[in-house]
């Protein structure tokens, strides 16, 4: 074994001492789990939801008064006509409240776009979700396939290595050349530099799990039965339809354009509010006042025009993406199904092929033995027989990492349609806390707890 291999055993084992779980092996079902819990990109998404829960807050409070209050103190000095130095200070409390009585319902507009663009961002977040997850399973997948194609070259390199003594033993008899020898020691060496290749493959494997669950992997169990999918390629595009994250975001987003564009009828149209104030100098004269306000822009160089004009545009534009999603969607589901035929082609061929290639190994290496065969027809033999079974592995976990691929392009690879039984981050916890524009901190002790209790940093 060369340097690079000895190193690789002891990176491993002292990883698997590290990380293995003393009771059992690691699960596709914990992978997920600490995938879902461990995501930075999960929680960088959550947050974005909290600030658009924060837009409903923000829309509500336009529809309450607004409350000023005003202490003001002036101080001058100067002089006369008559010469005289004068000097004055003057003191004055205001309280004042201004409410937007009438405004055609821009304000309620606002409101509905808002909670719409929350919903979209739920969607969104349902995205992020499924793209944590696959990356889980894929990184899972390919540590369990580097594992197995490196206990496969090993395998290769003892058998080759036998070949090589097998062929020292015929030269020193006479049976074969040392071209022969020369033949496997060549195939010995490519064979070790193709393990050590697995090998660093296999470490590359073990980074790419711990970017997407937070640890390194332990001692891993066999990949679990893939979940069900359906039947036909028309059920899973139709499931998609229904229920892929983008999808819904789309029409949501569809919707927030449609009020857009009443919003900017509404901005034609007049505005009526109330103001009332009180107020007290230092003299002891108070003040009450109560002043109505009709307001209507006769004419702003065509902007507020502009602005209508460019929420239709928008609306029609969010229209057709809406289409344009659904129509990626159903290719991409088309794609994942095909793919999933495709593999499942691979593995009965490469079945097949293995099959063959044994059969062709075993008879070409007794030949050998009697002189008929030369040690480059048997090498040739056991590549071929090495190829199929590095193929069929290969298949295998394209294969099952299909049926998860086939979820996520339906919408489906979500910690509730797997059932992983966890406790799931809670869309509505916050906004339900914040959708009434409470007058108080985000920082505030009720806050915190439903931060505290829904995961939130």
């Amino acid at each position: 074994m060369g340097v690079f291999g000895k190193r690789f055993v002891a990176a491993v084992a002292l990883a698997l001492l590290v990380t293995a779980p003393a009771a059992r092996a690691e699960t596709l079902a914990d992978a997920l789990i600490a995938a879902y819990r461990n995501s930075n990109l999960l929680d960088q998404n959550r947050a974005l939801l909290r600030a658009s829960d924060e837009d409903v807050a923000v829309a509500v409070s336009a529809v309450r008064p607004v409350i000023d209050f005003t202490l003001q103190s002036s101080w001058s000095k100067g002089q006369n006509m008559f010469g005289t130095q004068t000097e004055n200070l003057s003191s004055s409390a205001s309280l004042s409240a201004e409410l937007m009585l009438l405004d055609f319902g821009r304000n309620a507009l606002a409101i509905e776009s808002a909670k719409e663009t929350v919903l979209a961002t739920r969607e969104a977040l349902v995205g992020i979700e499924q793209n944590v997850l696959a990356a889980a399973v894929q990184a899972y997948v390919n540590v369990r396939l580097a594992q197995e194609i490196v206990a496969l070259r090993e395998s290769n390199v003892r058998l080759i290595t036998q070949e090589l003594r097998a062929a020292n033993d015929r030269f020193d008899v006479g049976e074969i050349t040392r071209t022969d020898v020369a033949i496997a020691e060549s195939r010995r060496a490519a064979s070790q530099a193709n393990l050590s290749a697995a090998q660093g493959d296999y470490l590359v494997a073990r980074e790419a799990y711990k970017a997407a669950t937070g640890a390194y992997p332990g001692n891993l169990a066999p990949l679990p039965r893939a979940p069900a999918i359906p039947g036909s390629l028309d059920e899973a595009r139709a499931i998609a339809l229904r229920s892929h994250p983008q999808v819904r975001q789309a029409q949501h987003q569809a919707l927030v354009a449609d009020l857009n564009v009443k919003r900017g009828e509404a901005a034609m149209r007049p505005t009526l509010s109330a103001r009332a104030a009180v107020g007290l100098d230092d003299s002891g004269a108070d003040s009450q006042s109560v002043t109505l306000s009709l307001n209507q822009t006769l004419y702003a160089g065509g902007r507020t025009s502009a602005l209508y004009r460019q929420a239709m545009a928008s609306r029609d534009a969010t229209r057709a993406g809406l289409h344009q999603t659904g129509v990626i969607i159903e290719q991409n589901v088309g794609n994942a199904w095909s793919a999933l035929q495709v593999a499942g082609a691979s593995i009965s061929a490469t079945d097949l092929q293995i099959r063959a290639a044994q059969t062709a190994f075993d008879g070409l290496r007794e030949e050998a033995k009697l002189g008929a065969r030369t040690t480059l027809d048997v090498l040739n033999a056991e590549q071929d027989l090495l190829d199929a079974r590095n193929a069929r592995l290969s298949a295998e976990a394209t294969r099952y990492y299909g049926v998860y691929a086939l979820l996520q392009s339906m919408g489906l690879l979500t910690v509730q349609h797997l059932q992983l039984g966890i406790p799931t981050y809670d869309v509505s916890a916050y906004y339900n806390a914040v959708k009434s524009a409470p007058a108080t901190s985000a920082q505030g002790a009720k806050l915190d707890r439903i931060l505290r209790s829904i995961g939130g940093n």
